[in-house]
């Protein structure tokens, strides 16, 4: 025992030893594993921080081998820490850092550290660089930063420090860089940020920063950047702020900005890039801008301003980006505007222009994008506006007229074109073999003649084509029209057109098609079942004959099928009674005969479905002869009577079961079962025996409004919400559900049915395994998944706006409410559970009165919209995994531009311009659907179109 105990003390007498020469002769290497102690690392980044049992002994620092860490020449003296992006986190103590006197960089930017940031740091006076951005350090920040009075950069952009700007930062003489952008600094901008000697570059924009934007900037002689927008300030742009001689970039973008643009900024005169959109300023364009000659970038978009685009504009010869649109500016876009050298964007759209455009517009050989859709121009395209390799094309609802430049057909970069709602005539000139790129084409509401270009087929990204309302157009649907590979929606209504409809050989991707009122003939091809993505198809008014095809009922996610006013004859085709998808059949006014098929799917279509048929009968037309109900031709009176008779001792039996049943219930009623397709026959008491009891179904689920997970008698698993109801609003309640039950469609969960007495309601829902968005939302998916993600999402929300009649409010679009099936599809949950509440509480407010009309009024669009901005939340939450939790907030306090670079970020697009590209196109829908005015948000139809701009191949 005493040989141990010797041992033992000689060991730990020599660890002391080995401990205290290494803090003696290495103190950086000690505080740094000190500071490991202290850290977070999941990824084991830091693993290399480590020392051999033997410590060091040596003069040279051991830490200087280790990622991260930067020394001297000698390896003597640690002068730099890179802790950046290793996915870091913890709150760090300060406390090792006295030992690094002589430290010059510290990084830790691209982490997740939190808590307080150590005001130790501050004791660091050597330090030239320090970068704690995109973390989550919090609180306010720490007084004591005038200690370091070498530092050059400062940068703790997107973090969450809260409270007033330290004030104390001007006091930094050779301070260069100062980015406090996009955490939660309030108050106004300190006035002393007047009065740093060498600033350059000042950002803190992003934040929760008000009162008046201080005149003191103007004394800013040194600073070539500064962003302060995405704020919410009081008052206008300061004149001062002209006095920045040296400013090359102002950014004052959506900052709650009022009043004129001072004309005092027209001396900035090295001033490359001006934003000022998002704001609220009103009055003209100062025309004096055209002194700036460096500009480059002017965006006054989304503003209140007035009157015309200054002719002396001409003179901005530098100028690539120019956006106007969403104001109130009128007149005519002056001619020189065309001649502009540098021009690639010019974006006009939602004003009050009229006259031509410039016809010089695209000879400066850069033009990539113009939009200048709902003014009032005139006159024609440009001829040369495709020769610098325009991108995209918008000028729908104007007033154009003419034919199509010819240079158009050749525009082979064109990705986008959209010029409905024009007066275009002639023949349409596209050559869809020499445009390559093409995604979304619409011309609609036209005057075009001549019939579609025979090589649609060839353009392989098209994913968008319309051409209705065009009735002038005539010729036929072009042979291989289902055969371009990525085609997604056809529309050709009202123009006139013959012939019949082509094959649907290689109908892969094909999901609308609206070809009504035409004088198409002729029988709808069996092929059909090829198109295995088709949602809706509308062939009303038109010459249609032959019987309607049983293969059209084997289409898994046909939604819509409209077939009336033509020709068709024979019965009506009892597959579709098996459709879970379908949602409206239409087939009056046709040459249908027989008798409806008793399925649930046809008696809810309602009797406008099926009038005009002088030969069909059963519910809802008039009743069926009796041998027509029994046999479908002539029966015996034999077999018939007996049959009868079987049904009638049926009937008395269920009666008396039921009877029984609401002798058991007492005075709380009789429970009836509501079933939808998808459901299994059983009745009210086989439900409710699944949650265990029939005496006390009132317990499960426990509270109104609650959901529980149910396994029915045949082993379905169901989701079971339970609703009380006042008797009172019992008729009106049960119509809703049933609304709710024949909304099908493939992003929408499937309500199954429903039972209920004079007290209560359990409605059945499609059980979705994987769980909910909420759970999943920081899961890490590819960009191809997330795209899927958001456009299921928009389609199952388009259906409810735009399918159903009356449409159907979602109510509580939010992340949990997004449930995903066994292959990762979302499905949306509660659509309109919020009103069948309100409903079923006795509410008699307006709006669930009126709701119940039908009647699209000013409530039922303030809902929509409502939907709408919810969908645009989470947009921005998909595509940030979750970070975005308050997208709202964070659109009004972070650039756009800080914005896409998080989400660019998030999503590891690398260099992948192509992807970064997508990203920001469903990133811009995002924004638009949360606008702040609800008469400017886009409807889901239309965020549906514009994300189908999108290049990626999604299906």
């Amino acid at each position: 025992m005493e040989i141990f105990h010797c041992l033992y003390f000689r060991v730990l007498l020599t660890f002391t030893f080995i401990v205290a020469v290494v803090v003696a002769t290495d103190p950086y290497s000690v505080a740094l594993l000190s500071l490991k102690s202290e850290l977070i690392d999941d990824n084991n980044s830091l693993d290399d921080w480590s020392m051999p049992p033997e410590g060091n002994t040596g003069e040279q620092v051991r830490a200087c081998s280790w990622s991260g860490v930067k020394c001297n020449k000698n390896s003597t003296v640690v002068i730099a820490l890179d802790l950046s992006t290793k996915n870091l986190g913890g709150e760090l103590s300060g406390k090792q850092f006295s030992v690094f006197t002589e430290l010059v960089d510290l990084n830790f930017s691209y982490n997740s550290f939190s808590g307080q940031l150590p005001v130790g740091i501050f004791n660091l006076t050597n330090l030239k660089v320090f970068d704690i951005s995109r973390n989550n350090f919090s609180g306010q920040f720490p007084e004591g930063i005038s200690g370091l009075r070498n530092l050059v950069v400062l940068d703790a952009f997107s973090n969450s420090f809260s409270g007033r700007l330290p004030v104390e930062i001007p006091q930094l003489d050779y301070l260069k860089i100062l980015n406090m952008a996009g955490s939660y600094f309030d108050g106004p901008i300190p006035t002393e940020y007047g009065s740093f000697k060498s600033l350059e570059f000042i950002h803190l924009a992003g934040n929760i920063l008000g009162g008046t934007i201080p005149p003191e900037l103007g004394h800013l002689k040194t600073v070539t950047h500064m962003e302060i927008g995405y704020n919410s300030y009081e008052g206008g742009v300061p004149w001062q702020l002209s006095n920045m001689s040296e400013l090359q970039y102002l950014d004052i973008a959506g900052a709650n900005l009022s009043g004129p643009i001072p004309k005092q900024l027209s001396n900035l005169t090295k001033l490359e890039s001006l934003f000022l959109f998002r704001n609220q300023l009103t009055g003209s364009i100062p025309w004096e801008f055209s002194q700036i000659v460096p500009l480059a970038s002017l965006d006054l978009s989304d503003n209140q301003l007035s009157g015309p685009v200054p002719e002396s504009f001409a003179e901005l010869k530098n100028l690539k980006l120019l956006s106007l649109m969403y104001n109130e500016m009128n007149g005519t876009v002056p001619p020189g505007i065309g001649k502009l050298p540098s021009l690639e964007t010019f974006l006009l759209w939602n004003n009050f222009f009229s006259g031509s455009l410039p016809q010089d517009l695209g000879r400066n050989l850069k033009l990539k994008w113009v939009d200048v859709s709902t003014n009032n121009f005139i006159g024609s395209i440009p001829p040369d506006i495709c020769a610098g390799g325009l991108v995209k094309l918008i000028l729908f609802s104007n007033n154009f007229t003419g034919r199509l430049s010819s240079s158009i057909s050749n525009c082979s970069s064109l990705v986008r074109l959209r010029i409905e709602d024009n007066s275009f005539s002639g023949e349409i000139p596209l050559k869809f073999s020499q445009l390559p790129h093409i995604t979304y084409v619409d011309l609609s509401r036209n005057k075009f003649a001549g019939g579609i270009p025979t090589d649609i087929s060839q353009a392989s990204n098209l994913r968008y084509f319309n051409i209705s309302n065009n009735p002038g157009l005539g010729g036929m649907i072009p042979a291989k029209t289902w055969s371009s590979p990525l085609l997604q929606n056809f529309s050709a209504s009202a123009c006139n057109i013959s012939g019949n409809l082509p094959p649907f050989h290689s109908c892969k991707s094909v999901s609308d098609i609206e070809l009504h009122t035409n004088n198409l003939e002729g029988s709808v091809p069996g092929s059909v079942s090829d198109c295995q993505a088709l949602r809706k198809m509308d062939l009303a008014f038109n010459k249609f004959t032959g019987h309607i095809p049983r293969d059209l009922a084997s289409l898994p996610g046909l939604s819509v099928l409209d077939l009336s006013h033509n020709n068709f004859s024979g019965p009506l085709p009892a597959e579709f009674g098996a459709s879970s998808s379908l949602v409206l059949l239409n087939v009056s006014f046709n040459d249908i005969s027989g008798s409806i098929p008793s399925k649930d799917v046809f008696r809810l279509m309602g009797i406008n479905a099926y009038e005009g048929n002088p030969k069909l009968c059963g519910a809802p037309l008039k009743p069926c002869p009796a041998s027509i109900v029994m046999f479908g031709s002539k029966g015996t009176r034999k077999i018939t009577l007996v049959l009868l008779l079987c049904a009638g001792l049926v009937v008395l039996i269920v009666a008396s079961i039921l009877g029984i049943f609401y002798i058991r219930k007492g005075s709380k009623g009789q429970w009836k079962m509501v079933s939808f397709n998808g459901l299994p026959r059983f009745t009210a008491d086989d439900v409710l025996r699944s949650f265990g009891s029939t005496e006390s179904m009132e317990a499960v689920p426990e509270e109104s409004s609650s959901v529980c997970k149910v396994v029915l008698p045949t082993g379905i698993t169901v989701s079971v919400k339970k609703i009380e109801l006042e008797t009172k609003r019992m008729k009106k309640a049960t119509e809703f559900m049933t609304r709710l039950g024949v909304a099908r469609h493939r992003n929408l969960i499937r309500l199954l049915g429903f039972c209920y007495n004079k007290q209560l309601a359990y409605v059945l829902y499609d059980y979705q395994p994987n769980g909910s968005l909420a759970e999943k939302i920081s899961l890490k998916r590819d960009w191809m998944a997330k795209y899927r993600l958001v456009s299921g999402i928009a389609r199952g929300l388009c259906f409810l706006h735009h399918d159903c009649y009356p449409a159907i409010p979602h109510g509580d679009l939010k992340l949990s409410n997004i449930l995903f099936d066994e292959y990762m599809e979302p499905h949306l949950a509660e659509f309109g559970s919020k009103y069948l509440v309100e409903m079923t509480k006795g509410s008699s407010s307006a709006t669930v009165s009126r709701r119940e009309t039908g009647e699209l009024n000013s409530v039922m669009k303030e809902e929509l919209c409502m939907d709408t901005y919810k969908f645009g939340e989470i947009v921005l939450e998909i595509l940030s995994n979750g970070r975005l939790g308050n997208a709202g907030g964070s659109i009004q306090s972070k650039p756009k531009e800080v914005l896409l670079r998080e989400i660019y970020s998030e999503n590891q697009t690398g260099s992948s311009d192509a992807m970064q590209e997508e990203i920001k196109l469903v990133f811009e829908v995002a924004l638009l659907c949360m606008r702040s005015r609800p008469s400017d948000r886009p409807s889901m139809e239309d965020a549906l179109k514009l994300l189908s701009g999108v290049k990626s191949q999604v299906n």
